[in-house]
C-alpha cells in the first residue's frame, strides 16, 4: 500500500466525518435554511467550513506518535454519537456524558439495537481497520513540525476566506443558530469530554461543607412523629397526567385519592444525573452546579443533623447520584432485595416490601423514606410496566423509537404512567394505616420530563436553554394523612397548587414538613409555608 502523510490521512478522515457522521447537523441546518436559491451556496459554504474546522482540530491534536489510535478512537466514539444523535436527535454535552457514565448496564442495554451495530460496524470498525492498515510516511521531527504548521496555517486561511466571502450570512448564522454547534461530530463531543473532565477531575480535593449544622426539631414528647415518603419519579412529564387535563385516563387511582397536584412544576435539569442532586441541594437552578452539589451537604444531611429523623433511600433506578452517600441506602434494582421482579425488570412496588420493619425499628424518631423509581425510563417504555397495565394500544415494542408511530410511542409511555399511578396509589394506601400514629404525607416529584418525538426529538438530556418544555415540565403532587391535614389550610393550598413552582422548592418544603429550625431554611421557597395553620 502506498504511503501517505499523516496530514493527508487527517484530511480524508475529516471529509469522512463531514459526509457520514453529521447527518443531525445538516438535518437541523435544513430546518433553518431551505435548500433553494442562495441557500444552496450557503449550504456548500457551511459544509466546507465544517470540513475545514474538523481538519484543523484533528491536525492540531495529532502527533506522529499516536495519530492512528487517536483517529481510531475518534471514529469509534463518533459512530456511537452519530447513532444517538441521528436516532433520538439528542446532543452530547458534558451533562449527557455525566449521565452516560452514571448509567447502569441494564439501562445501557435498553439502548442496544441492530441499527446501532450497523453504525458501529460501518462508521467505526471498518474505517478504523482501514486506518490501522494505512502506511504513513513520517518525516523527521523537524519536518513533521513544519508540515503541521503549514497545514494549520493553510486550513486557517481557507476558513477565514470562506467566512469572509459570505460574511453577512455567517454573522446571522452564528448569532441566530448557536445551538447547531452542539450537533457537530466529532468536535463538540470532544470539547464536551474536555469540559466534563476538567470540571469533574481536575479540581482541588473536595471538602464537603456542612449545611444546617444547627438544625433541630423542637417538638413536645406527646407530639406525633412525621412519617413521610418522598417518591422521586423518572422521566414523567406533566402533560401526560390526566390530573393535568390529559385526554387519556392515566391517573384513574390517584383521581380517587385526596391529592394536591402541582400542575406547573419545572425541573432543575433535563437528566437524572443533574436534576436529582439539584433538587435535594440548597441551591436553586440558577446557581447550581455539579461541583457545588458534591462539595455541599444536601437536605438529607440537614435532616440527619437534627438526630431526630431516620432516613432510608431505596433505589430502583441507576443510583441516588450522590444524594444518599451519607444515609442508609438500599439497591432495589436486583432480585437480591426486590421481591417483585419479572422478565429481567424489578418493579417499583417492590420497594414497599419490608418498609413496615424499617418503620417499626425507627422507634420514636421522625421517618423519611425516599423511593427512587424506574418509572418511565426510556426508550424501552414497554418494559416499564407489567402486561396487565397495557391499556393503551397499539404500543411501541422496540427501543428504536424512530421505527414506531407517534401513537405507539405515546401508548407505551402512557401505560408506564398508568403503572406509576398504581405505584403512587400503593404508597398512599401503605401510609394510610399509619396516619393515626404518625403525621403522614407523600411527596411525589419527577426528576425531569421526556420528549416523545415532538419536532423529531426523543428522550431527554438536552441543554436546558434549548430543551423543549416536554423535558422540563414535570409531574408532581402531594398527599396528606388525616393528622397532617389538621395542620394545613387546605383551601389555601388549593389556591396555590397551580402556581409556577420548581425543584428549587423541594429542599425547603422537606425541612418545613419536618418542622426543622435551621438558618438554611427559606420560608419563601417552602410550598407549604403559607398554608400551615400555626404560621398564620
Amino acid at each position: 500500500m502506498k504511503k501517505i502523510s499523516q496530514y493527508k490521512l487527517i484530511i480524508y478522515v475529516s471529509l469522512l466525518f463531514t459526509v457520514f457522521y453529521n447527518f443531525s447537523f445538516f438535518k437541523n441546518f435544513f430546518l433553518a435554511y431551505n435548500f433553494t436559491g442562495i441557500n444552496i451556496i450557503y449550504t456548500i459554504s457551511v459544509f466546507f467550513t465544517l470540513f475545514l474546522f474538523i481538519s484543523f482540530v484533528l491536525s492540531l491534536l495529532s502527533s506522529r506518535y499516536y495519530v492512528k489510535p487517536f483517529l481510531i478512537i475518534l471514529l469509534m466514539v463518533s459512530s456511537f454519537t452519530a447513532y444517538f444523535m441521528d436516532t433520538y436527535n439528542i446532543v452530547v454535552d458534558k451533562e449527557m456524558i455525566r449521565n452516560a457514565l452514571e448509567t447502569n448496564l441494564n439501562e445501557s442495554l435498553d439502548l442496544f439495537s441492530f441499527q446501532l451495530v450497523l453504525y458501529v460496524v460501518f462508521l467505526g470498525i471498518i474505517p478504523s481497520f482501514l486506518i490501522y492498515k494505512t502506511n504513513i510516511d513520517y518525516g523527521t521531527f523537524k519536518k513533521e513540525i513544519l508540515k503541521k504548521l503549514k497545514t494549520l496555517i493553510l486550513i486557517l486561511l481557507l476558513i477565514i476566506i470562506t467566512l469572509f466571502s459570505t460574511s453577512k450570512f455567517y454573522t446571522s448564522f452564528f448569532r441566530e443558530h448557536k445551538t447547531l454547534k452542539y450537533y457537530a461530530n466529532p468536535t463538540y463531543w470532544m470539547f464536551a469530554i474536555v469540559n466534563y473532565t476538567n470540571k469533574t477531575y481536575f479540581k482541588k480535593k473536595i471538602v464537603i461543607k456542612k449545611v444546617g449544622k444547627n438544625a433541630l426539631i423542637d417538638e413536645l414528647p406527646e407530639d406525633k412523629k412525621e412519617l413521610i415518603i418522598m417518591v422521586v419519579g423518572e422521566a414523567t412529564r406533566a402533560d401526560r397526567f390526566s390530573l393535568n387535563g390529559y385526554k387519556k385516563d392515566t391517573n384513574p387511582l390517584l383521581e380517587k385519592e385526596d391529592i394536591y397536584n402541582f400542575s406547573n412544576m419545572s425541573s432543575c435539569g433535563t437528566s437524572t444525573a443533574y436534576s436529582v442532586p439539584c433538587m435535594f441541594s440548597k441551591f436553586t437552578r440558577k446557581n447550581y452546579s455539579h461541583n457545588k452539589a458534591i462539595s455541599n451537604e444536601n437536605v438529607l444531611d440537614v435532616l440527619k443533623h437534627t438526630k431526630d429523623v431516620n432516613i432510608l433511600w431505596r433505589d430502583n433506578n441507576s443510583s441516588s447520584k450522590g444524594v444518599a452517600l451519607r444515609v442508609k441506602y438500599e439497591d432495589y434494582k436486583s432480585p437480591k432485595l426486590n421481591t417483585i421482579c419479572e422478565d429481567g425488570e424489578c418493579r417499583d412496588e417492590g420497594m414497599l416490601v419490608g418498609l413496615d420493619k424499617f418503620i417499626k425499628n425507627s422507634g420514636k424518631k421522625d421517618i423519611l423514606i425516599i423511593l427512587h423509581q424506574m418509572g418511565n425510563h426510556g426508550p424501552a417504555y414497554y418494559k416499564r410496566y407489567p402486561k396487565r397495565f397495557e391499556k393503551f394500544k397499539p404500543i411501541c415494542k422496540t427501543n428504536q423509537l424512530e421505527k414506531c408511530t407517534k401513537e405507539e410511542i405515546s401508548n407505551a409511555y402512557d401505560n408506564a404512567i398508568l403503572h406509576t399511578d398504581y405505584f403512587l396509589s400503593k404508597v398512599i394506601n401503605f401510609l394510610k394505616p399509619y396516619s393515626k400514629k404518625y403525621e403522614t404525607a407523600m411527596f411525589y416529584m419527577s426528576d425531569h420530563g421526556e420528549s416523545l418525538g415532538e419536532n423529531g426529538v426523543y428522550l431527554h438530556g438536552m441543554p436546558y436553554f434549548m430543551a423543549p418544555v416536554e423535558q422540563t415540565h414535570i409531574a408532581s403532587l402531594m398527599w396528606f394523612g388525616d393528622s397532617m391535614k389538621k395542620e394545613l389550610n387546605l383551601k389555601q393550598l388549593n389556591k396555590i397548587k397551580d402556581k409556577n413552582l420548581s425543584q428549587d422548592n423541594l429542599f425547603h418544603t422537606l425541612l418545613g414538613l419536618f418542622e426543622v429550625k435551621t438558618d438554611v431554611y427559606d420560608k419563601n421557597l417552602d410550598i407549604l409555608s403559607t398554608v400551615r395553620k400555626e404560621e398564620k
